[in-house]
C-alpha cells in the first residue's frame, strides 16, 4: 500500500521490460530470500548472534556490485572487506558455528546474506535511473502475486491471539522502516556512491544491532560478540579510505531521489 502510494504521488514512470527482469531480481533478493531466512534464522538464533554474522553482507554486496553493477574497487577495497568477512568467520567459529556441520540457524542467515547482496547490487544499479524511492516500491508492487496469496494462507492459518503488542509493534516498524523508507535512502545512497564502496556502511550494522538487542530484547551479549562487531566496524573506515574509488554516474535527477 505504501510501494503504491508513493508510486502514484510521485508520477513514477513505467520500468522497461529490461528493468523489470531486474526489478525480478531485486525482489528475490531484498523482498523474499532475505527477509525469509533471516527469519527462519532467528526463530533459533539471538538477534546479536545474527547480527554479527550478517556483517559478511558488505562482501557480499560488493562482489554483486562486480557482477551485477559493473563497478570495480581498487585492491585496498577488498583487502579491508576481507579483514571483515574474515573476522565475522572467526565469530561463527568461536561460537560453535563451525564446529562440525555449521548451525541450521548459520546456513539461513548465509542464504540471507547471498540474497541479500543481489538485492542490493541489482537494486542500487536501478537506482541510478530509477531514483532509490522508485526502486524499491517497484519491488514491492512486483512481489504482490506471491507475497499476497502467502500472506493470505498465513493468516488463516495461524492463531494470533497469543501475539504481544510488542510483537505488532516491531512488525509494524519492520514493515514501515526496514523495508520500504529505509531502503529509499538505502538505494539512494547506492547509487550515489557506488555500491560496493557504500555497501560498505552495513558494517555498522552489528554494533546498532547488538545495542538495540540489549535494549529491547534483553539479550545477553558476550565479550567475543563485542569484540568482533567492533573489529568489523573499523575496516569501513578501511573501505572508505580505498583510493581510485570512482562510482558509476547516476542520471537519476535529485527530486526522483
Amino acid at each position: 500500500m505504501l510501494a503504491l502510494a508513493y508510486l502514484y504521488g510521485a508520477g513514477a514512470p513505467r520500468p522497461t521490460v529490461v528493468q523489470l527482469r531486474r526489478l525480478g531480481l531485486v525482489a528475490l533478493g531484498i523482498v523474499v530470500g532475505f527477509p525469509t531466512f533471516t527469519s527462519l534464522a532467528l526463530v533459533t538464533q539471538t538477534a546479536s548472534h545474527g547480527a554479527v554474522v550478517i556483517a559478511c553482507l558488505p562482501m557480499a554486496t560488493a562482489v554483486f556490485a562486480v557482477l551485477r553493477a559493473d563497478e570495480r574497487p581498487p585492491s585496498m577495497f577488498w583487502l579491508a572487506s576481507g579483514v571483515g568477512m574474515i573476522a565475522v568467520l572467526g565469530f561463527i567459529a568461536v561460537s560453535g558455528g563451525l564446529t562440525g556441520v555449521p548451525g541450521l540457524a548459520d546456513v539461513f542467515l548465509l542464504l540471507a546474506v547471498l540474497f541479500a547482496g543481489l538485492g542490493y547490487a541489482e537494486g542500487g544499479a536501478l537506482a541510478r535511473e530509477l531514483g532509490g524511492g522508485t526502486t524499491i516500491a517497484l519491488a514491492l508492487v512486483l512481489s504482490l502475486p506471491v507475497t499476497v496469496p502467502v500472506t493470505l494462507a498465513l493468516a488463516m492459518t495461524s492463531s494470533f491471539v497469543d501475539v504481544e503488542p510488542s510483537a505488532w509493534l516491531g512488525f509494524g516498524y519492520v514493515t514501515v522502516v526496514s523495508m520500504f523508507l529505509g531502503f529509499v535512502a538505502w538505494y539512494a545512497g547506492l547509487a550515489r556512491g557506488g555500491v560496493a564502496r557504500v555497501g560498505q556502511v552495513q558494517l555498522a550494522q552489528p554494533v546498532l544491532t547488538l545495542g538495540w538487542s540489549v535494549l529491547l530484547l534483553g539479550e545477553q551479549v558476550g565479550s567475543a560478540t563485542v569484540l568482533t562487531a567492533f573489529a568489523v566496524v573499523a575496516c569501513v573506515v578501511w573501505t572508505q579510505r580505498a583510493r581510485d574509488y570512482a562510482a558509476p554516474s547516476t542520471g537519476v535527477s535529485k527530486g526522483r531521489e
